[in-house]
């Protein structure tokens, strides 16, 4: 199903906007990521923590006009919005919602299209491409995200019709669980630190940035190796489509040992990615929603986890 060329709209995500002199100077003290690693050519995953390192949000940053965008769920962007706003009072920058100002679209084996478009994109993660008001970003390999103005939207959805298929959104995801990135939902608010969904091996961390809100929990939990829970993928066969937040269970344990954050329908079964007890995932009887829950299989992830290597970001 993810396999062959697609494009779709992505709209189950918003966009919150950081303008002015200071947007970057600011924004650098609020989020895991390095904002002095954004340019024009390079984007990044990160996230806004609480005092306790537990994840608010996660996004997808990039430099755009006078300061930067980020992506996230629709339903973060509001009290993420209302929140920064607390902080950014004695800032030379202004947050607002630009969601009605961009259409994206999700780009899937088409960097053909891409191509025709004026933006040919390295095949390297989180490298940008930028023609003609348009901006394209590498996601995961032979995956991209299209940034579009509103006024161009129509124009650009007809140029990617006439060279590619119209996927769903179902479809996107699917392709985000197997790439291995984990995303804040509202069911999991607050749940995770970064590296409970493998942030840190993302690029979405920067231990060499300094401070920012909840740094100390997060860089801690790096360096002492005390880590516990960690992303995973997973399938299921098929069923309802777990939400966000769904806890998973192990006969072993007799307890809960983890949530789902992200799934996704794929030809034959339910792909999902999910924070689990890393003893208990090893095991390998995990259940979803009881312990008499239907089962699940371990996959592998398109990464490998290296703590030596994510300290140097």
């Amino acid at each position: 199903m993810a396999d062959s060329a697609f494009f779709c709209t992505l709209s189950h995500e918003g966009v919150l906007a950081v303008r002015g002199a200071d947007a970057s100077k600011f924004l650098q003290g609020q989020l895991t990521c390095n904002l002095n690693y954004l340019s024009d050519s390079r984007a990044s995953l990160g996230a806004r923590c609480t005092q306790k390192g537990r994840m608010q949000s996660s996004f997808r940053i990039l430099l755009e006009g006078d300061g930067v965008v980020l992506a996230m769920a629709t339903e973060l962007l509001e009290p993420q919005l209302a929140d920064l706003k607390k902080y950014a009072v004695f800032s030379k920058s202004k947050l607002t919602d630009e969601s009605a100002a961009w259409v994206r679209f999700g780009i899937d084996h088409g960097d053909a299209a891409l191509v025709s478009l004026g933006l040919d994109l390295p095949a390297e993660t989180d490298s940008v491409v930028r023609n003609d008001g348009l901006i394209a970003i590498r996601v995961s390999p032979e995956r991209a995200e299209l940034w579009v103005a509103a006024g161009q939207a129509d124009a650009v959805k007809g140029k990617l019709s006439a060279v590619l298929s119209e996927g769903d959104l179902n479809q996107w995801l699917l392709g985000q669980v197997r790439a291995g990135i984990g995303q804040v939902m509202p069911g999991t608010r607050e749940l995770f630190i970064p590296q409970m969904l493998n942030l840190q091996a993302v690029g979405g961390v920067s231990f060499k940035k300094g401070c920012y809100t909840g740094q100390e929990i997060v860089a801690r939990m790096q360096y002492l190796g005390k880590l516990k829970r960690r992303l995973y993928r997973l399938q299921l066969a098929a069923g309802e489509l777990p939400e966000p937040g769904t806890p998973l269970f192990s006969p072993t344990h007799g307890s809960a040992i983890g949530e789902v954050v992200l799934a996704a329908r794929a030809r034959q079964n339910i792909e999902l990615l999910a924070v689990l007890q890393a003893e208990a995932a090893e095991s390998g009887d995990i259940h979803l929603g009881a312990l008499e829950g239907p089962s699940l299989q371990l996959l592998d992830l398109p990464y490998e986890l290296d703590r030596d290597r994510e300290i140097q970001q």
